[in-house]
């Protein structure tokens, strides 16, 4: 198994966001990526500027960021061709997975591709995001910066940031340094082409929690009707559970409840709602353990929110009168 470690720099509009072309609102500009081995040991590299066709001049604040200018842009080849290298040179490898710096970079390469008009990515879509990696193993609840991670761990910087090329090579070398003993249980699965019917579903069962990525509803209420969905396993054994906090709204767009599996204790389980490409609704249900902090608080948490309710309902009877 190779690791493909990539990185993107984009440009958008440079009047603000109403300006922007709504199909494509970030317009890739470079394609930056290194290739490790399964020992982590770089083997390959790929970089190439590509020209842009939509935002031709560097928004401000990009310009100020990156190591070129619109001359060197206007050197550069056409998205679709540089794209279709990439993907040539990424396919050499008999065996790979993608590796990126936040979650972000895989979800605007796809969009690109969308907009020219070329064949999308095989899904369901499996990533390692070393960010949120770095973050867990490190304990760091920040969202830590590229560089702020290689000064942690001691790796010399000698090469610009915030060139595609240069940030995949220090991602690679972060991953390298880690070295996790248990990346294979960390990986993610990317939601730019989401789930569409029941069967395309996405369940996976990691070591610490199960993720179950659903199909598209039309809306809140429909999926909240789905027993599918609100019935919660336990991420370790898959047996039943019984429910001892009920499913509750706990900000606009996640519902969260607390279980109990009789084999492996308290288990909390989350909704998160997100938004597909065309407009309609799908949920990430998450189901980890939960100790009896965590509970106490999850219920503090809904007993607080069954308060402001409450509040909420008395003042607008009080205004009425």
């Amino acid at each position: 198994m190779d690791y493909i470690i990539f990185d993107l720099e984009w440009n958008q509009g440079y009047s603000g966001s109403e300006y922007d072309e709504p199909r494509m609102p970030f317009e890739i500009i470079e394609i930056g990526a290194v290739k490790l081995d399964e020992k982590f040991n770089l083997i390959d590299q790929y970089s190439s500027i590509v020209r842009p066709r939509l935002y031709k001049k560097l928004q401000p604040h990009i310009r100020a960021i990156l190591n070129y200018d619109e001359k060197v842009l206007r050197k550069g080849r056409p998205f679709d061709m540089v794209c279709r290298e990439f993907l040539k040179w990424c396919n050499e490898s008999k065996e790979y997975i993608f590796v990126t710096w936040g979650s972000m970079d895989l979800s605007y390469l796809q969009n690109n591709m969308e907009y020219y008009h070329m064949k999308p990515l095989d899904t369901p879509l499996k990533y390692y995001n070393l960010q949120q990696i770095y973050a867990d193993i490190q304990g760091d609840e920040l969202v830590a910066k590229l560089e702020r991670a290689v000064t942690t761990l001691g790796i010399e910087s000698d090469r610009p940031y915030h060139s595609a090329m240069n940030d995949a090579y220090y991602t690679g070398l972060v991953l390298k340094k880690m070295k996790p003993k248990d990346l294979e249980d960390r990986y993610s699965y990317d939601t730019y082409n989401n789930p569409k019917e029941k069967d395309d579903e996405i369940i996976a069962y990691h070591k610490n929690y199960m993720e179950h990525i659903s199909q598209e509803y039309e809306s809140k209420k429909e999926a909240l009707d789905d027993n599918d969905l609100l019935t919660v396993k336990c991420y370790k054994c898959n047996r039943k559970t019984s429910k001892k906090v009920k499913w509750f709204a706990n900000t606009q767009n996640s519902y969260i409840c607390v279980c109990k599996c009789w084999h492996h204790g308290y288990i909390s389980a989350k909704l998160r709602f997100k938004q597909s490409k065309d407009g309609k609704l799908f949920v990430i249900k998450t189901v980890m353990p939960e100790n009896k902090k965590g509970v106490e608080n999850i219920k503090e948490r809904q007993n607080e929110l069954r308060i402001r309710r409450q509040e909420k309902r008395h003042s607008s009877k009080q205004t009425a009168s």
